[in-house]
């Protein structure tokens, strides 16, 4: 039936801030761009963006998780571009996180895992059996 997820799709207030958060921010890196649907990707993942109309925005069941190698330095560099942190690194049996958010509000979680590789592919990408917020 279904491939894999083509894309994450976020609803956001206003796309040239959310674009400069996710490109210049985050380093995602522009795939392509309309007056309505921007795509940024990142090794083959596609965040798209896309306005809305809607006054209030519900993030709350929404998170975006990204994978680093480094999760001090990648906090550091952020909270030197006024990131809002939601939660400041922790630590799992898993490795460890923050959570962000974006303009909007949407929560993003940064991850840098300490499984093995064998660990890592059992599980599915990204999460190791938690729900960070």
């Amino acid at each position: 039936m279904f491939k894999k997820v083509g894309a994450v799709i976020l609803l956001v207030s206003d796309m040239d801030r959310s674009i400069d958060f996710y490109q210049n921010t985050l380093g995602l890196e522009l795939k392509s761009r309309s007056k309505e649907w921007i795509e940024l990707v990142k090794n083959g993942t596609v965040l798209a963006l896309h306005p809305t109309k809607f006054k209030n925005l519900s993030t709350d069941g929404v998170l975006i998780g990204f994978k680093v190698s480094n999760l001090d330095d990648v906090c550091k560099k952020l909270k030197g571009k006024n990131v809002k942190f939601v939660q400041e690194i922790s630590t799992e049996e898993f490795g460890k996180y923050a959570i962000i958010e974006d303009p909007d509000g949407y929560k993003i979680s940064v991850m840098e895992m300490e499984l093995s590789e064998e660990e890592e592919l059992k599980q599915a990408p990204g999460y190791y059996g938690f729900a960070p917020v």
